[in-house]
């Protein structure tokens, strides 16, 4: 229903000493810490995977070389989904508003529920990191220990037994990402880039990653994960799971966001009614193309 005087009546007084519950401080943007960005000009995308070449043979004299093929492997689509919100204000609103409580600051309110908007969609895609039906291009979840290679075989980017934020369980995640490989079995140079956490682990982090000595000991040991991840830590509000966390990679091609269409703000009045309408829309996607590009634990 349109926004009108009976809505907001006090609005229409004198002697309102301020309005309160829309003036709060924002994040920053944490949305972009979890995928890499893109710009799109379709309906959607599609990444394609590839099966290369395994290792070379022993050639006997006299003898020819092995030849081997390479084949099209997984095919991830990108499904740009369209997000809008919008409001309506009765002409008379708009004349008797005192205090322009409702056209200007409603749009403000307006812009933060699209910013909203699109940090939980991506951060969904964590949150249902290992929740069956939400799968990527190979048929499995985002953290699974049986992602599938085209030319056979599985690999895992998660923790086989899964464990807590800890300086152990840090230390088999980096020691799990440094023996991947690729599609055919050889060795690829994956890296830890950063680790991302929700609010509660915030502390723990923090003591495992920027202590000078290992912490929780009262040995002498250096703290060998001081500095190890090149990125940092990424905090971020909008994870659910209180103990969840996660490594992203320099994988390429791994955590990827479309934008489609950036979030636009637009307005009109009705003809008849005079009534102003605001709106705002966007379209984009998130997920995953090669699950290497991500490693990490879930906890129960």
């Amino acid at each position: 229903m349109p926004i009108n005087s009976g809505n907001f009546a006090k609005a229409l007084q004198v002697g309102v000493n301020a309005w309160y519950g829309e003036a709060y401080d924002e994040h920053m943007v944490e949305y972009k810490h979890l995928f890499d960005t893109n710009s799109s000009r379709k309906s959607f995308e599609e990444d394609i995977g590839t099966s290369m070449f395994g290792l070379a043979g022993v050639v006997p004299e006299g003898g020819g070389v092995i030849y081997d093929d390479a084949k099209q492997g997984f095919l991830t689509r990108y499904q740009h989904v369209a997000y809008g919100l919008g409001f309506v204000i009765t002409e008379n609103m708009i004349e008797d508003d005192l205090y322009d409580v409702i056209g200007k600051k409603r749009s403000r309110a307006l812009a933060f529920s699209m910013r909203q908007t699109k940090e939980i969609v991506a951060a969904n895609v964590y949150n249902r990191a290992e929740t069956p039906g939400f799968v990527g291009g190979d048929g499995s979840v985002m953290l699974a220990t049986n992602h599938a290679n085209v030319a056979g075989g599985i690999y895992s980017n998660r923790l086989t037994t899964a464990a807590d934020l800890s300086e152990s369980s840090l230390e088999q995640a980096c020691i799990d990402i440094g023996k991947l490989e690729n599609d055919r079995g050889l060795k690829i140079a994956i890296m830890p880039e950063c680790l991302v956490i929700p609010v509660d682990l915030q502390f723990e982090a923090d003591r495992i990653l920027n202590s000078v000595l290992r912490p929780g000991t009262a040995d002498n040991d250096k703290a060998v994960l001081n500095g190890k991840f090149p990125q940092g830590v990424k905090m971020n509000h909008y994870l659910t799971d209180a103990n969840n966390w996660f490594l992203r990679t320099n994988c390429p091609d791994g955590m990827k966001h479309f934008e489609r269409k950036a979030d636009s703000f637009s307005d009109d009045n009705e003809f008849d009614t005079g009534n102003l309408k605001y709106k705002a829309a966007g379209r984009y996607s998130f997920g995953w193309t090669d699950p290497r590009g991500i490693f990490g634990s879930s906890p129960a």
